[in-house]
């Protein structure tokens, strides 16, 4: 029997520039499993806010620029709980007008 925790990747989620709009839009679906690394890519041509709730402004990604979440590299255990939870939708809306590209949000949980 094998210890070795595995990783594995939910489905790439992403959205289109011309989805991006003043008020928080969903990218993709609700995650399917506790997130353990994430990653935002902006690869529209605009300043790009995010957030967790759809309210509230929690992190801004530039044009070009990607913001990397690793939560578990320095956890204590590695069955430590601290993930991004089960049902976490990430939320997009633009802070200047993009004309062009996508935004990506990549997600790896531990199994």
């Amino acid at each position: 029997m094998s210890t070795t925790r595995q990783m594995r990747f939910e489905e790439l989620r992403d959205l289109g520039f011309a989805s991006i709009v003043a008020d928080y839009t969903a990218i993709g679906d609700a995650l399917d499993h506790p997130a353990v690394i994430i990653t935002i890519e902006n690869f529209t041509d605009a300043l790009l806010l995010f957030s967790v709730d759809g309210t509230t402004d929690h992190f801004v990604v530039p044009s070009g620029g990607f913001k990397l979440y690793d939560i578990k590299t320095n956890a204590r255990s590695s069955d430590s709980g601290f993930s991004l939870a089960t049902g976490t939708i990430i939320y997009v809306k633009r802070s200047g007008i993009p004309t062009s590209g996508s935004v990506y949000i990549t997600t790896i949980y531990n199994k």
